[in-house]
């Protein structure tokens, strides 16, 4: 595809405006660690959730929600949809609570919560389990969504992209810190929401298509594999009950509490708790954490699901989009292609804004990646454990210096993945079972550091000997697996709570202290320490629970009520739509009337 002045002059006006402002922060985030890390504790909320949706906006998002509409259809998406109940946990359960333990990462809270070498042992383990393996994974899966991006527009090949996309985020990562990223964040939303707006539009008015109506009709009249209807926001439970317990069953029931997700962590983790910790008020962490969950599951989803439905009509299988670009490597060949490859219908102008909302969504998360995984290996490795008590100037170094080697190694990564779903169900799988932990660990004093390291080994373990198994053949399939996981994930840290070593007395006194975590499973914790109820109440006013259980049921509410609210507009079953919207304005009111009481 040959892209024209217009389109060259567009995309670097639009990366000037996203790029430019962070360079006046490289000087500022130089001065410590807390500036490079957490941008000095002083981000509003507004920023903050802005931020938290870039990030999850990146250029591999696209191309996995088209590889679940084409294979599983609309539906398919509830692997993902599933997790608003993690999302809006944190925002009613956990913001708060994280801001009180004053931590610069979220991994700092091991040796807060408990103590000991087992605390050292697990923040140290997980610094490089996260910050550099897990993390160099994500940015691989991302930087393979550029690169074939990149190769069915312009026929570039992956070591192009990555030298491309590399020098930009690096540069910028390096220089500029958290606050740089931040801002970098705020602007690309708008460039990014703009572009994929636009690709539907275009994608959806092609004359094969026939507009919103001939989509739905067109569509509609498609049958995938066991009758699947593509365009059904609720799987088939009657007859096609295997899918319908992979895409809906699984994540609603046990996924969404079970399994660590980077940013859908049970308990909020991760970049999030970064966000959340940079915030400058418990409020701000909030506030922030709400719009993010807002915007990420009703502001983004129908623009690429109404691009990749078009893609089903214009490429039905994976051999249409195969002789329509020959040039590409047949292994970058798969349903997750169908989004770039309904790029090429943009015209002249709209094409430049495409590729610069494509850069921005490749360097919103990658820039939060880089930024996140050095303060890992760095503030809770590096400076923990090798070399404590420099100057601040030597730790804003060797974050500079992490931020190049991580990328460095993300990149050899993509050579040897395929598509976004290999890593979204790598993910998955390896940090099942140990989602209830992170969510009970702030309310129960019996999780210990060691419960930590058996539900992490015990959930690699299993992970890898269901690895083992498919390489002989032997496969009882995804949830499965998932399922059995969780079960001895949970199994194992339970019996260690329960029969391991405990966390020292008084490291959980000064938690308890600390933090303030309600409900009766500090019970024990309060009489070790002294606490009278009445205190402890006063301690805990601020978070009603039963308050906060309603919060989180009614921002699920309006989350999904809004997001299917949209769906059906766009099929035109106007009745539905209007029911969803009583529901939406009911459950809207509840959430207000809810954040008013417990964020004054």
């Amino acid at each position: 595809m040959t892209l024209t002045w217009l389109d060259w002059i567009i995309a670097a006006a639009a990366l000037l405006l996203c790029f430019i402002p962070a360079l006046f922060f490289g000087k500022r985030s130089g001065r410590n660690t807390a500036e490079f890390f957490a941008s000095g504790r002083s981000v509003p909320w507004w920023l903050a959730g802005l931020s938290m949706v870039a990030t999850t906006f990146s250029s591999d998002t696209p191309n996995l929600v088209t590889n679940f509409v084409r294979t599983q259809g609309v539906a398919g998406n509830w692997q993902w949809w599933a997790f608003t109940l993690t999302g809006v946990a944190t925002v009613f359960f956990y913001a708060q609570l994280w801001r009180r333990s004053g931590v610069l990462t979220d991994l700092e809270f091991y040796e807060l919560r408990y103590a000991g070498r087992a605390a050292s042992a697990v923040r140290g383990f997980r610094a490089v389990y996260l910050g550099f393996f897990f993390n160099c994974i994500i940015m691989a899966s991302v930087n393979l969504a550029a690169c074939k991006i990149a190769g069915v527009l312009f026929g570039f090949e992956r070591w192009q992209t990555l030298l491309v996309v590399g020098i930009l985020n690096v540069v910028f990562a390096a220089h500029s810190g958290l606050w740089g990223v931040l801002v970098i964040d705020m602007i690309q939303f708008f460039v990014m929401m703009s572009s994929v707006i636009a690709a539907a539009w275009f994608a959806v008015t092609l004359p094969q298509v026939g507009g919103l109506s001939g989509l739905v009709e067109k569509v509609g009249a498609m049958r995938g594999p066991g009758g699947l209807n593509y365009l059904d926001m609720l799987p088939d439970f009657a007859n096609n009950w295997e899918l319908a317990t992979a895409v809906f069953i699984m994540p609603i029931a046990i996924q969404w509490w079970a399994v660590w997700y980077p940013g859908a962590e049970p308990g909020g983790g991760s970049y999030i708790a970064q966000r959340m910790l940079a915030s400058k008020s418990e409020k701000d962490a909030l506030g922030g954490t709400l719009f993010f969950n807002l915007a990420h599951y009703v502001l983004r989803p129908w623009p690429w699901m109404l691009t990749a439905l078009a893609s089903l009509v214009v490429f039905p299988t994976l051999e249409d989009i195969r002789k329509a670009f020959p040039h590409v490597n047949p292994s970058l060949i798969g349903h997750d292609i169908a989004y770039p490859a309904m790029l090429k219908f943009l015209p002249a102008g709209w094409m430049g804004l495409m590729l610069a909302g494509l850069i921005a969504a490749n360097s919103s998360t990658i820039l939060t990646h880089l930024n996140w995984g050095a303060s890992y290996m760095v503030h809770d490795f590096y400076r923990r454990f090798l070399r404590p008590g420099r100057e601040e100037k030597h730790y804003v170094r060797a974050g500079r210096i992490s931020t190049i080697v991580l990328f460095i190694v993300s990149s050899v990564l993509v050579f040897f993945l395929e598509t976004a779903q290999d890593t979204f169900n790598i993910m998955l799988q390896v940090g099942a079972g140990t989602g209830l932990l992170y969510l009970l660990r702030w309310f129960w004093w019996r999780i210990t550091a060691w419960c930590e390291i058996a539900a992490m080994v015990s959930s690699f373990g299993v992970s890898l000997a269901f690895l083992a198994l498919r390489r002989n053949g032997i496969s009882i399939g995804t949830h499965q697996e998932l399922f059995l996981t969780v079960l001895c994930t949970t199994v194992c840290w339970l019996l260690v709570a329960y029969l391991g070593p405990q966390t020292d007395p008084e490291a959980l006194v000064r938690f308890y202290r600390k933090v303030h975590p309600a409900g009766p499973g500090w019970r024990k914790v309060r009489e070790m320490a002294g606490i009278s109820r009445e205190e402890a109440a006063q301690w805990s006013q601020a978070d009603n629970i039963p308050l906060s259980l309603l919060g989180w049921l009614s921002g699920s509410i309006v989350i999904w009520s809004a997001l299917f609210t949209v769906g059906n507009v766009l099929y035109g079953r106007l009745h539905y739509a209007a029911a969803l919207c009583v529901v939406f304005v009911a459950s809207g009111l509840v959430l207000i009337r809810v954040t008013r009481r417990l964020w004054k």
